[in-house]
């Protein structure tokens, strides 16, 4: 039981860290938390499902299950990158100095509206992801690892393996981590500071675009109202990591993955969501940083 329960604690938890990435690079950057992050993230998931049945309706679906999924997440990053710049340059650009109430109050209204639009444009009911590997996995013992579940270890481990060289290794992340050091700094030094903004909403929306289609494939059911809860624990993770530090999110996201899937294993399951904002409390109020968010200085 206990293989199973890290197996699965380590699945939700690397969903976790890609959308607290999103949360935790704007953060780093701006200082403001986007609340209508988990709503890409919800977006994602219904790209997952219009993108399939749109290859499906024009024949050209891939038959392998992983290309096909694979497929469907590059297709909702880009679409989801393209709502994150939309929403930075409508909703956020204009309230730059205005304090972080305003941009807060947008954020939250922001959800809000894109919530509303999913509901209206896609019904209120419940979608379903087809199960492209039903009962395929491997099994050790008594713990199965499903073929979804190592998909989304893997592709995840990716995307933040990917991040990281992004943002230590490439121009792109030297401006990265300049603008969130002093913004007015590096602009003087020739760094378009909107531009590495509006680049940070797109990669952080791509990251969450691709969890969605991940979880969709994973639960095979999804609804306009997912972004909320989840958006929520990502968030929740990034705290617990530090948030501001890219390290910080994906060790939050691990460890609030792990605390929902031993809490729920062992104790109950009924209380799943509660386990993650108690942690979330007492991280709160004996260590407030985070994790790893006293410790390291470079934020982006």
């Amino acid at each position: 039981m206990f293989l199973q329960q890290l197996i699965n604690g380590i699945t939700l938890g690397c969903v976790y860290a890609l959308i607290a990435l999103g949360y935790t690079m704007v953060y780093g950057i701006l200082q403001l938390i986007n609340f209508a992050h988990g709503e890409i993230y919800m977006l994602g998931a219904y790209l997952g499902v219009i993108g399939l049945a749109l290859l499906q309706a024009i024949h050209f679906a891939p038959s392998s299950p992983l290309v096909l999924v694979l497929t469907l997440a590059l297709f909702a990053a880009l679409i989801a990158a393209l709502w994150g710049i939309t929403i930075e340059r409508l909703a956020y650009r204009p309230l730059r100095g205005a304090g972080r109430l305003a941009p807060l109050i947008a954020a939250l209204g922001i959800s809000i509206v894109l919530q509303n639009f999913v509901m209206h444009s896609q019904g209120a009911r419940e979608k379903i992801f087809p199960a492209l590997w039903a009962g395929s996995g491997y099994i050790f013992g008594n713990t199965r690892v499903s073929a979804v579940q190592l998909l989304i270890i893997i592709t995840s481990a990716v995307m933040m393996v990917g991040l990281t060289l992004l943002v230590q290794k490439t121009r792109i992340g030297t401006a990265m981590r300049a603008t969130a050091q002093d913004r007015v700094m590096a602009q003087l030094c020739g760094i378009d500071a909107n531009m590495i903004i509006a680049i940070t909403f797109a990669i952080g929306s791509a990251l969450a675009g691709i969890a969605g289609v991940l979880i969709a494939a994973y639960y095979g059911m999804i609804n306009f109202y997912i972004g909320y809860q989840a958006g929520l624990k990502a968030f929740a993770a990034a705290v617990l990591g530090g948030i501001g530090t890219i390290p910080g999110a994906m060790l939050g996201g691990l460890l609030l993955g792990l605390v929902e899937a031993f809490g729920a294993g062992y104790l109950s399951s009924q209380y799943k969501d509660v386990y993650a904002f108690l942690i979330l409390i007492l991280f709160l109020i004996f260590r407030p940083g985070g994790l790893l968010g006293e410790q390291l200085a470079e934020k982006v």
